[in-house]
């Protein structure tokens, strides 16, 4: 059976377009309790109940939002030009995000500037087939860029996270990037200390020392299913 990753099939009636005029609303709702120091998991669960929103829909608003301080300090870190620089990739974050786009399935521009997805990782994965066009994909852009190299980082404790290794790694042998991949205990903790990090995770881009957008250079002439609530 094909894995269509990031697909639910409630996603056509919870992102409807009828639907997000009132999704609109409740991020500014949300990003106002934000911007007053409340805490992100409550707010989302106080104004979900507000307009009975699915778990989805809630999701949704808390991958996209982020309080104006946020916004500002990530899109100061935030590194444009990436020539002759070596990246250091949240592997998971941006290999699924990837394959999420290749599957067509739902993405969300989040208010800082990346794409981001509504999978869950939970420990699990498994390649898929869109996995291949996934790693091309993110090569052939650092390629295109003249990046000097990737250092990728994969949690280990993650399912399957030694054979995305491998295929990485088997990949990279027809790049002439110099590719480094780590299993690693915790990505983010080797993350949050580095320059030119990859990924959309919020809690990194919060305290890594500068960030690249990779990903949205990676999927935007692929014109994937992305909608925006804010």
């Amino acid at each position: 059976m094909h894995v269509k990753r990031g697909s639910d099939p409630n996603d056509p009636r919870a992102f409807h377009s009828s639907q997000i005029p009132l999704l609109k609303k409740a991020c500014a709702e949300l990003c106002f309790l934000l911007d007053h120091d409340y805490p992100i998991k409550p707010s989302v669960t106080f104004i979900g109940n507000r307009y009975l929103f699915s778990n989805r829909q809630r999701l949704a608003l808390m991958r996209v939002a982020a309080s104006e301080h946020q916004i500002q300090k990530r899109k100061q870190k935030e590194v444009l030009d990436i020539k002759g620089k070596t990246l250091f990739v949240d592997g998971f974050n941006t290999i699924i995000t990837l394959e999420i786009a290749f599957c067509r399935s739902l993405l969300l521009t989040g208010m800082d500037g990346t794409i981001r997805d509504l999978a869950g990782l939970h420990g699990t994965y498994r390649i898929i087939e869109e996995t291949t066009q996934a790693i091309d994909c993110l090569y052939q852009t650092c390629q295109n860029h003249d990046v000097a190299g990737l250092h990728i980082y994969l949690d280990a404790p993650v399912s399957n996270s030694g054979r995305l290794k491998t295929k990485l790694l088997d990949m990279a042998q027809a790049s002439p990037l110099d590719i480094e991949v780590d299993l690693v205990d915790d990505a983010d903790h080797y993350l949050e200390t580095k320059d030119n990090v990859v990924t959309s995770d919020a809690i990194i881009l919060d305290r890594c020392n500068s960030w690249v957008n990779l990903v949205k250079a990676c999927i935007e002439p692929l014109h994937p299913k992305i909608i925006t609530i804010f």
